[in-house]
């Protein structure tokens, strides 16, 4: 445990956003799953209302530095891919 009161502080605040950037993470993976469960149950306007729901989630964790840029728009790319018809 810190002793110092700087180090108590440094302390309490990795908790917090700690806490903060897990409730992100899971928002844009919960996000990602339900996407996903749409497309295999060929629900496609239903998909595509989860896939900005996805992006807006994606874009909120890369805007607090819980991902980084190259990851989210790799993920976007990815799962815009999804969407699109078998043949191409």
């Amino acid at each position: 445990m810190p002793i110092i009161q700087s180090a108590k502080k440094a302390l309490r605040q990795n908790i917090r956003r700690r806490t903060r950037n897990l409730l992100k993470k899971e928002a844009y993976k919960d996000a990602i799953k339900r996407y996903k469960k749409f497309l295999e149950a060929k629900k496609i306007d239903e998909a595509r209302v989860a896939l900005a729901k996805v992006y807006k989630a994606l874009d909120k964790a890369t805007k607090t530095n819980v991902i980084k840029k190259n990851k989210t728009s790799r993920l976007k790319s990815r799962l815009s891919r999804l969407m699109r018809p078998k043949s191409q």
